[in-house]
């Protein structure tokens, strides 16, 4: 084996450091490549979300999204990756409420996302419902799910606006998705 001179050694011992360097250099701009896309992954998905609306940034792309009465309701309007169509997502924190003030809290939801839509959201006009009417359209809708009837054709006489809101909590409650607490009071 050959030795090597100290000039030599001393050139071989620099290469390895310079090496060594360029390896650890190399391993920190990975790292901090890494860590730059998840927080941009975080970045869009909270961009996405407000709240407890959390939208999955592979599939959805944020447009827009509010809040109303302090957080109680959310919304967010968001296109599809897949097919590029528009929704919207709503999420009411209704548990508690009055069952009427919760209708109303709906409403208002509704009508803060219809505001910065791109694509209409509410299906029904006309004046609200009131208490009275709501408790109707929610025992008719009831009753006609129990008799495997349609519970459109058993609230087409009521014309307020909230007669799908009142038939979405009585289809939730009759398959077992909503509790029974959610109904209007004396409906049964």
């Amino acid at each position: 084996m050959n030795e090597l001179s100290p000039q030599l050694e001393l050139i071989g011992l620099q290469l390895r450091s310079a090496y060594g360097r360029r390896l650890r250099k190399r391993r920190l701009i990975r790292a901090t490549g890494a860590a730059t896309l998840l927080a941009t992954i975080s970045t869009v998905t909270a961009l996405g979300a407000t709240g407890d609306l959390q939208l999955d940034p592979t599939e959805w792309a944020f447009i827009s999204g509010g809040s109303v009465d302090n957080g109680r309701g959310e919304y967010v309007h968001a296109k599809s990756l897949k097919d590029g169509g528009p929704s919207t997502f709503m999420v009411e924190h209704d548990a508690g409420m009055d069952r009427y003030d919760a209708f109303l809290l709906h409403e208002r939801v509704t009508a803060a996302a219809d505001e910065t839509s791109p694509v209409q959201v509410r299906a029904e006009s006309g004046a609200l419902c009131t208490r009275e009417e709501l408790t109707r359209i929610e025992q008719n809708a009831i009753d006609a799910l129990r008799a495997s009837s349609s519970p459109e054709a058993a609230t087409a006489g009521e014309a307020c606006r909230g007669r799908a809101y009142g038939i979405e909590i009585a289809r939730g409650v009759v398959s077992g998705v909503e509790p029974k607490a959610n109904l209007m009071p004396g409906v049964s």
